[in-house]
């Protein structure tokens, strides 16, 4: 029987929830959360191992946390490693896609993931990782589990990989040459492709080219000293009533509050609503998150212009590309019209 180790995030290995995040990587010998699921799944294979590590300390100190990981790894025989399900969650996506690749790269075993789409590591290791499309929530988890066990026991048995539209991972990049079953010859494909075109029928191209979304990187402020600079966060600070109604996760709103007459932010009077990290800090000091104190040390110093009346301020945790997207550019329509030169992008 072959064997599989899975890799989990705090709160999926029963250590705890946002108060654990910090939780220093260990590894146990057994069966711990959805790796008990994931066992019963695999045919070709039992899991054997469960690694566990706060999303925290792996974002915080990944050096330290990978070289631990790969530590515990030394003596241990496995055949195929296995990280989350991280479904939208963007932390736990990136831990998942981190060691995963520096497990495959260091051992030469296959690694296999399941993340939403929205999650940021489908891009950031896409390339790296099989990274199966994931639910949105745990509500998938024996379903996104099952869909890794099933792809995993296709490798331990070395069943021929279909491409990752038919198997259901997102694509990797990489092209192979293959012979058609068919046997018919590239000439005729693309001729048939063709007149498919041009007759405005639905055809498949062969070499499908991404579509990138590419950002202008913006020009460079010309003289801080005469600027206007303004503070956009996505770490959920708001007035404590939260007046816009802001989502904690998955926003679908933004904020933007008044701070021409402020010095700095108070507790008391702002707070995060954020869903995604330990409040405390924040609703304590705000100011952690919306530097406004420092930019107006900066104002009096003349490093700075001057700072602009107002502060705005989303939530970033599961919140999807489109929606951040829609927001940013409604958010950048109301910095033009006050002309400011150039913005504090926090995020947590």
């Amino acid at each position: 029987m072959k064997k599989a180790i899975l890799y989990l995030n705090q709160f999926f290995g029963q250590i705890g929830g946002e108060d654990k995040a910090d939780f220093a990587p260990v590894i146990e010998e057994g069966l711990i959360g959805p790796a008990a699921e994931l066992n019963k799944k695999l045919e070709n294979a039992e899991v054997t191992h469960t690694i566990i590590c706060g999303d925290n300390f792996m974002g915080s100190k990944q050096d330290e946390a990978v070289e631990t990981i790969l530590n515990f790894l030394e003596d241990k025989e496995f055949d195929i490693f296995f990280a989350g399900p991280a479904f939208q969650a963007g932390r736990y996506g990136n831990a998942c896609g981190v060691i995963c690749k520096a497990v495959k790269e260091k051992f030469g075993v296959p690694v296999v993931s399941s993340m939403h789409i929205e999650n940021p590591g489908v891009e950031m290791f896409r390339k790296d990782v099989y990274i199966f499309q994931g639910g949105h929530s745990a509500a998938k988890m024996r379903k996104d589990v099952k869909t890794m066990a099933t792809f995993g026991d296709k490798i331990l048995s070395g069943e021929k990989l279909l491409p990752a539209e038919e198997e259901g991972y997102f694509p990797r990049g990489i092209r192979h040459q293959v012979w058609l079953e068919s046997k018919k010859p590239a000439s005729d494909r693309v001729v048939e492709m063709l007149v498919k075109k041009l007759n405005g029928e639905e055809f498949e191209t062969e070499l499908p080219i991404p579509k990138a979304d590419r950002v202008p990187i913006a020009s460079p402020v010309k003289d801080l000293s005469k600027a206007t600079i303004a503070i956009v966060n996505t770490g959920g600070i708001v007035p404590v009533d939260n007046p816009d109604r802001i989502q904690s996760a998955s926003a679908t709103r933004w904020g933007k509050y008044d701070v021409s007459n402020m010095e700095r932010l108070k507790g008391g009077e702002f707070k995060t609503i954020h869903a995604g990290f330990d409040p405390a800090a924040a609703d304590a000091n705000p100011n952690v998150i919306v530097p406004l104190d420092a930019l107006r040390a900066y104002e009096k110093e003349g490093k700075i212009g001057k700072v602009h009346e107002y502060f705005y301020t989303t939530v970033g945790t599961g919140t999807t590309q489109a929606e951040a997207a829609r927001m940013g550019k409604e958010i950048v329509e109301h910095l033009k019209e006050a002309n400011v030169d150039g913005v504090i992008m926090v995020s947590t």
